[in-house]
């Protein structure tokens, strides 16, 4: 299930009131986790960390890298046009990776996908919590168009 909400907020030492917009996911985690899958705030947009976990709770091409970076990262997409923005929209992504040893296959993937984009990007070496979870995926994206 994926839910929009919209809330008004005030930020501090901000004269006027800022748009903030949240979409859930449906992981088993944000509710316990009190997280959303992303949040739009203004023209920013932030996806939190995503994986390749499918809908049946499965993770998809358990070892490989690049099948789960371009899973991941069609689940962003979906989370980003939820919002408001698209993948033209993403100025930074970062990766996490089980095994620095296949991070030349995501970034592969990431190459692909970000191809005239060019979004500045990091890279690192992390724990995953699934066996066979090669790569976690994140997201941050401003829509020039309100800026």
């Amino acid at each position: 299930m994926h839910t929009v909400c919209n809330e008004q907020n005030n930020i501090a030492n901000v004269p006027e009131m800022v748009d903030i917009q949240t979409t859930y996911g449906g992981g088993r985690f944000e509710q316990i986790g009190s997280y959303s899958r992303g949040k739009r705030v203004g023209p920013f947009v932030f996806i939190a960390g995503t994986t390749a976990i499918e809908p049946s709770g499965k993770l998809h091409a358990p070892n490989d890298a690049y099948a789960q970076t371009i899973y991941a990262f069609a689940r962003v997409e979906k989370a980003l046009s939820e919002l408001g923005a698209a993948m033209t929209d993403v100025v930074r992504t970062r990766m996490y990776f089980s095994d620095m040893a296949a991070a030349g296959d995501a970034i592969r993937a990431h190459g692909e996908i970000f191809k005239g984009i060019d979004p500045v990007t990091t890279g690192c070496e992390v724990g995953l919590t699934t066996p066979g979870m090669m790569v976690e995926v994140e997201a941050d994206a401003v829509i020039a168009s309100r800026v």
